[in-house]
């Protein structure tokens, strides 16, 4: 049998995301008995589904419904685009009916992270949005809880509906030290929880 795996499904832009996803993956495996699966989805501005290569030319693979559907929790991250996710993410989670009509993803947990351009560009609404489909695909979601003491000392990003990210009007600031923590920690808790279910359905 396969190792249980945490699928961290993100889209990024500029990089930012990416950093984010790595750092939740990293956390996800500080936790014995799961591993994480980074994966990204294609662009949509200049090339549609008949067009784009299955495989990018470099990062991670693109997600496919059998890593959805076999997962054992889901992180999922997006860049804000006007207070919600990326049409690139969005367009992808619209292609899962057919695994929102088996009930595949119910009672998985689930949880969210982004990054913005300014401090007050809609991270909490995109967090938000990201949530709503998960809610309809039955999963249990999951944020930050202000028992992560770096909530409370943050300076730019971090929310307890999930990690967040500033990254500055051009859109290369680094992830801070206190955005790291909070997406490892995010990463920690999910794979935990993901780790406790399993054991009951074992049982």
């Amino acid at each position: 049998m396969s190792q249980p795996y945490i699928l961290i499904l993100y889209y990024s832009r500029h990089g930012a995301t990416r950093t984010m996803a790595e750092q939740i993956a990293a956390g996800v495996e500080s936790v014995a008995g799961i591993e994480a699966r980074l994966r990204t989805v294609p662009n949509l501005s200049y090339e549609t589904e008949a067009v784009a290569d299955e495989i990018p030319e470099s990062g991670d693979l693109y997600c496919s419904s059998d890593d959805l559907r076999y997962c054992s929790g889901l992180m999922l991250g997006s860049p804000t685009r006007f207070g919600t996710m990326a049409s690139p993410l969005k367009y992808f989670l619209e292609s899962t009916s057919t695994l929102w009509m088996n009930g595949a993803l119910i009672d998985k947990p689930a949880g969210v992270f982004t990054s913005t351009s300014s401090l007050h560009g809609g991270q909490e609404a995109t967090l938000l949005s990201m949530m709503l489909p998960l809610l309809h695909q039955g999963m249990v979601l999951t944020g930050v809880p202000y028992s992560e003491t770096e909530l409370l000392n943050t300076e730019s990003g971090g929310t307890p509906y999930g990690a967040s990210h500033l990254a500055g009007k051009d859109s290369q600031r680094p992830v801070d030290k206190s955005e790291l923590q909070i997406c490892y920690a995010q990463g920690q808790r999910i794979a935990t929880l993901a780790t406790t279910l399993l054991k009951g359905q074992a049982q």
